[in-house]
């Protein structure tokens, strides 16, 4: 009832945002000679936010056409490598060409970056994404969302993500390095442990963990107590309901991305709230360029997916309140899951000294899990004065982060290499 709800309320405002729309252009308008006085930039800047406020944020282009390397523009473009309904891999291939003269001639270090399934799309990653393009090639998940899946397709729960992430390495060929950004750690642990144990060509040559919750019984934040304080049934009833239609996947039971979103924006309502009235007053000031960062944080921040029932409520049990990984308890299709058997492959955890999603201790605690590496393949990082995204995005992740994860990565490749030569 709920998703109806909120269906029907967005339609409803339909004529009041159509006709904020209208006024932004009226005021806005070049041969409007009143629009730079300050009742036209007034009347602008509130029917602007109206009309922000109340529109529907789709999935976010990528807008990655090049990357430079070594002071080389090298162009890029999007390949569909695999899919299914719930997921589609894509590599962000670079032109060889330009490669060259950027004095770059070997294929690269091929990257998985498994994004989080947790309501936001995977080009929350952009950063990330352009940061690994420097060096490697990127691939990235781009998760469904649930409500455009129709349900002839079937269900989608967390065992299925494991299947999913070791199809997506074997994809990538012989030892690829797999990048796990928060919600996958555990599920991406559970693939590479059980590849490890079958020997897989595929299973992954490095591991890095980006503010994952491995073990959320450490540091608990507020997320992590609301999961332990609710029963497993009060997620049940209240955070789960049904699509309706003309969407395609009508019927399906779903943990909406606006509840997510919701859930998000309470944690932090004062600063949401401070930060669009700041935008008003750019606007009202004439301050375009403070309005198009605000515009571009709240474009990708307020586009949100969602998450089939099955997955949404295994995680909550799984993760956040059985805890079944870091007990040794978790069996995925008949078998236990096993860290303790990898041991060649190499691990990066990676926190925020701010996190408050991820606390710290809750990724580190896989370096305990993987207990059959020996210390030379593990490295624990955290990053000092940065939060929840700045582990994966921003100036400190640029130039403090991701140098860490590039020559962890590279000291991987040659030990490999060091490998091939003695064979």
């Amino acid at each position: 009832m709920l998703y109806t709800l909120y269906e029907a309320g967005y339609y409803a405002t339909t004529p009041m945002r159509f006709a904020a729309r209208l006024t932004r252009e009226f005021w806005n308008s070049p041969l409007n000679h009143l629009g730079d006085t300050d009742l036209g930039r007034r009347l602008f800047a509130g029917a602007d936010l109206f009309a922000n406020l109340t529109r529907r944020y789709g999935k976010p282009a990528w807008g990655i056409d090049h990357v430079e390397i070594e002071g080389q523009p090298v162009r890029v473009r999007t390949t569909e490598v695999w899919s299914s309904p719930w997921v589609k891999l894509t590599h962000f291939t670079r032109d060889m060409a330009d490669m060259r003269k950027a004095g770059r001639r070997e294929l690269e270090p091929a990257v998985l970056i498994v994004a989080p399934l947790s309501g936001h799309y995977a080009t929350l990653l952009r950063g990330t994404v352009q940061a690994f393009l420097q060096d490697h090639e990127v691939f990235i998940t781009e998760w469904s969302n649930a409500r455009d899946v129709p349900v002839m397709e079937g269900r989608f729960d967390f065992h299925d993500y494991i299947d999913h992430v070791r199809e997506m390495l074997r994809q990538l060929g012989p030892r690829p390095h797999v990048v796990a950004v928060c919600q996958p750690g555990p599920p991406v642990l559970a693939a590479a442990a059980l590849m490890a144990e079958d020997g897989e060509e595929c299973r992954p040559a490095t591991m890095t963990f980006m503010g994952s919750p491995i073990d959320a019984r450490l540091s608990p934040t507020v997320t992590n107590k609301l999961a332990e304080e609710k029963p497993f049934a009060w997620f049940q009833s209240n955070m789960v309901y049904t699509v309706p239609g003309p969407y395609p996947g009508a019927g399906r039971r779903v943990y909406p991305g606006f509840v997510q979103l919701a859930s998000f924006m309470s944690m932090n309502l004062e600063k949401h709230q401070e930060a669009h009235l700041r935008y008003l007053q750019h606007m009202m000031d004439g301050d375009g360029d403070s309005a198009d960062k605000h515009l571009e944080f709240y474009d990708e921040y307020l586009s949100v997916l969602d998450l089939s029932e099955e997955f949404y409520l295994q995680t909550v049990d799984v993760v956040f309140q059985r805890y079944l990984l870091p007990r040794g308890e978790l069996v995925h299709r008949g078998r236990l899951v096993r860290p303790d058997l990898i041991t060649d492959v190499g691990l990066l955890t990676v926190e925020g000294e701010n996190d408050d999603i991820s606390g710290i201790g809750q990724t580190q605690a896989a370096h305990d899990l993987c207990s059959g590496l020996p210390a030379e393949l593990k490295e624990d990082y955290v990053q000092p004065k940065v939060g929840h995204y700045g582990v994966f995005n921003g100036k400190r992740f640029r130039e403090e982060i991701y140098p860490r994860v590039r020559a962890f990565i590279r000291r991987a490749e040659a030990g490999f290499d060091k490998q091939r030569q003695a064979a």
